[in-house]
């Protein structure tokens, strides 16, 4: 009976340990969206740097993702690419790692956002073939759908439609309607005034001049 118990530990342990064959990981900056056409399960609390991936061929969906200085103020502010998609071929037992294009620090975060350019080394340093593909489908801040009325694009359900060979086209927002009056959560100012420096913050540029325009109206 022993050897028997060993003998079936033995065989699951080199049946579990083939089945993921090969890891990626990203780094701090990074973050998955998508693989082979399913959704990853991700939350703002802990970032998931790793991610397994059986032998063939597979389409991960990544962001670029980033906390930068605030030109606009002395706190700090989120950057987002738009998700690109990167192929990669998995051989063997492999250990591949993400990075920025030339191994360097990202000098000018917003800058590239606009086309994050990558590459993939293997354990042992050495460049690894893979191909990317930039995507145009970005989500709408929760400042800019509350100014216009749309309802925005469901980012990671359209990049694991990419990722699962659909050719996606970034979902058509609906007609903006007007937003209805919203009444602040709490009666005191400083809520309100720490509320608007919240979402401020969470704005990029783009929705930072839109809210502007917007509050210049309301004078």
């Amino acid at each position: 009976m022993k050897s028997f118990v060993s003998i079936a530990a033995l065989v699951g342990l080199v049946t579990s340990s083939s089945v993921f064959a090969a890891t990626l990981k990203i780094p701090m900056a990074f973050e998955y969206l998508a693989l082979n056409g399913k959704e990853i399960a991700t939350n703002s609390f802990s970032h998931q740097s790793e991610l397994n991936l059986t032998p063939g061929t597979h389409k991960v969906a990544i962001r670029y993702h980033d906390m930068v200085e605030d030109d606009f103020s002395d706190s700090q502010s989120f950057v987002k690419s738009a998700p690109f998609i990167l192929t990669l071929t998995v051989k063997g037992e492999q250990q591949y790692q993400l990075r920025p294009a030339g191994g360097k620090a990202i000098a000018k975060p917003k800058e590239y956002a606009k086309a994050p350019k990558i590459e993939v080394i293997s354990s042992t340093d050495k460049s690894v073939a893979f191909s990317l593909e930039q995507t145009d489908i970005e989500e709408e801040s929760f400042v800019s759908r509350l100014f216009t009325g749309n309802r925005g694009v469901d980012v990671e359900a359209a990049v694991a439609a990419a990722t699962g060979g659909a050719q996606v086209k970034p979902t058509t927002a609906a007609a903006p309607q007007q937003a209805p009056a919203v009444a602040p959560q709490g009666d005191s100012p400083i809520h309100a005034q720490q509320m608007l420096q919240y979402w401020w913050l969470q704005a990029d540029d783009a929705t930072r001049k839109e809210f502007m325009s917007w509050a210049i109206k309301q004078l």
